[in-house]
């Protein structure tokens, strides 16, 4: 590769937005100097008044293939990744099948990936019950961390774990020091859905945040015991943050995730049959959202992540819009930049909280610091261009997501990804993503 530089009035760097030139070589970023530095007759890509921000990354994808390409495939979540200003994602464990919960598991799922992927990608694996013989081969294999889940997947080939199993794969996870992502929700708390299936209101009454609030009481219990660094996935309720902010000051390795779709949407406003806008744990009431925003913006909340989890409209909305058959997912690779701003600006976060939140660090949770979601020297040359201003309004359409269809759709966004580069390959141009896949695995 030909060296060469971007050059940006706003740079979003470790210390600060400024103007800076960004020197790359090799897929690689060699130095950040001042804006106007540089050898005559390099190469120049000039952001001008663009925002440059690291490329993003996201640690909560569901792709599903091999067994479900039919959901959505490599192909399809690494262009929407790639259109989103997303350059590394890592893949969730299922739904694939078979799941990534032996070393079998996820050489079947490198293959599926094969050369399709046009963003770098890596792989969670799963905690489920009888495999704890298989999480250090796993390790050894090259995935990040694991997952597991307290109450049912909703899959049949990743069973979810009892504290007894947790007992038994916790040490082993400390002795590789590897996190383990949790989805918590306490399954003694649930409730058989009771009401009218049409009315959001029956599918939030059947998962209270009690549910959560167990399971992460559990989760601390169990991180004090064993020092083994835990992740909660994608929190809805904000009534666990007490737990969890006197965990985290007590000094135990306890880390938090929300979702674009929790800060931007409200119980209250869903609408009857909107089963578009189903996911476990369920959207909540407006206040959670609120103080759901409160605790990212003062670091009780460490990162923003997707959780893509794409399904065929034949499952996710159902006959008549039944909350309790339809599948539970929010699809979002390709938006979650613009989805987290447009709500982000108005309550006064900046770049920089950007790219803490959805760069900087997911890439620590994934083990990837200094390599990925950091404009810095010795990173990888992943890069967004980006138009904050940039008004758009969603046409599902024009995702590049397997199935058209969004709970954003015809909604106004501001951010626009103007060009995506990873390792200085421009990947995506603000209207095409580039036809040969670069992707590799991390």
């Amino acid at each position: 590769m030909t060296p060469f530089i971007v050059r940006g009035k706003r740079v979003v760097l470790a210390d600060g937005v400024r103007p800076a030139s960004i020197h790359v070589a090799g897929g690689r970023i060699v130095d950040v100097a001042a804006y106007d530095d540089g050898p005559a007759g390099v190469c120049d890509i000039d952001a001008g008044d663009l925002v440059v921000l690291p490329g993003l990354v996201d640690t909560h994808v569901h792709i599903n293939e091999p067994g479900r390409t039919d959901w959505e495939g490599f192909a399809h979540a690494t262009r929407a990744a790639a259109a989103g200003g997303v350059t590394t994602l890592i893949d969730m464990p299922l739904n694939s099948i078979p799941s990534t919960t032996t070393v079998d598991g996820l050489e079947a799922k490198r293959r599926a990936a094969g050369n399709q992927c046009h963003v770098d990608v890596g792989f969670w694996g799963g905690v489920v019950p009888g495999n704890a013989g298989h999480l250090a081969p796993l390790a050894r294999a090259g995935v990040r961390g694991f997952k597991c889940f307290l109450s049912p997947s909703g899959v049949d080939e990743f069973g979810h774990v009892s504290e007894a199993d947790l007992r038994t794969a916790l040490p082993v996870l400390a002795g590789l020091g590897l996190p383990l992502l949790v989805h918590a929700e306490m399954p003694a708390w649930l409730r058989e859905p009771d009401g009218d299936p049409h009315s959001y209101a029956t599918w939030l009454e059947s998962r209270p945040p009690q549910a959560e609030g167990k399971a992460i009481e559990l989760i601390v219990r169990l991180a004090r015991e064993y020092q083994t660094p835990i992740h909660v996935v994608h929190l809805a309720s904000a009534d666990a943050l007490p737990t969890l902010q006197a965990a985290r000051a007590s000094g135990l390795p306890i880390t938090v995730e929300t979702c674009p779709h929790y800060l931007t949407f409200a119980a209250e406003d869903i609408r009857e049959g909107a089963t578009l806008l189903k996911c476990a744990p369920p959207i909540r009431q407006r206040a959670h959202r609120e103080r759901l925003w409160q605790a990212l913006l003062s670091g009780d909340i460490n990162l923003v992540a997707t959780d893509h989890s794409p399904a065929p409209p034949s499952l996710k909305m159902m006959a008549e819009g039944d909350f309790v058959r339809a599948w539970g997912g929010v699809a979002s690779l390709q938006i979650g930049l613009a989805a987290v701003w447009t709500s982000a600006a108005p309550r006064g976060a900046g770049f920089a909280d950007l790219a803490k939140w959805l760069c900087e660090a997911p890439a620590r949770l994934a083990g990837l610091s200094g390599r990925k979601g950091t404009i810095a020297r010795g990173a990888d040359a992943d890069l967004v261009l980006w138009a904050p201003d940039a008004e758009f309004t969603v046409d599902p359409s024009n995702l590049y997501h397997r199935h058209a269809i969004s709970p954003y759709a015809g909604m106004a966004l501001s951010g626009r990804v103007v060009k995506t580069l990873l390792r200085g390959d421009v990947i995506f141009d603000g209207k095409t993503c580039a036809g040969i896949p670069g992707g590799r695995f991390v």
